[in-house]
């Protein structure tokens, strides 16, 4: 299946001394996109009304990431989300992040798009009145069903 894609500028702020993404930045666009997700699907106050009305929440239990090039500020990062699986009380949901290809322009060759990071994170998903961990609600389900590896997709930092 196809991955849910959001586009994500690198801004001044998300840039090291270096000039490169300071790493644990991707952990936040890998939740940014997350967000962005129920947001393009079930609109725009749908991911609060989850957590205030609904009292279900997604805390991260495991988060791992593995570096392959650079991004830098102006980059445009393709924040790529997939679902690795998808269990009782849980759900493992893939990251791969590439830099938008460039087309070349006056003085600037083009760019081919290029992977910088890959990443998973495990979500709990918990009823937030007792904290404890629940049924993964059935129209979360179906709203991540189309995201699903067909094969579990392995984990994702082989790829």
């Amino acid at each position: 299946m196809a991955p849910f894609v959001h586009p994500l500028p690198v801004r001044f702020a998300d840039v090291d001394h270096a000039g490169i993404v300071y790493y644990p930045r991707f952990f936040h666009f890998f939740h940014v996109a997350f967000e962005e997700l129920f947001r393009a699907r079930m609109g725009p106050r749908a991911y609060v009304d989850l957590l205030d009305r609904d009292r279900v929440g997604f805390p991260a239990v495991h988060a791992e990431a593995d570096y392959r090039a650079p991004l830098r500020f102006g980059d445009t990062a393709l924040i790529e989300l997939s679902v690795l699986r998808l269990g009782a009380t849980s759900i493992t949901f893939g990251y791969h992040v590439r830099r938008a290809a460039e087309p070349a322009t006056g003085d600037r060759a083009a760019r081919p798009a290029e992977l910088c990071a890959i990443g998973q994170v495990v979500c709990a998903v918990v009823d937030l009145a007792a904290f404890k961990a629940t049924a993964i609600p059935p129209a979360i389900a179906a709203l991540l069903a189309d995201l699903a590896l067909a094969d579990g997709g392995g984990p994702v930092l082989e790829s």
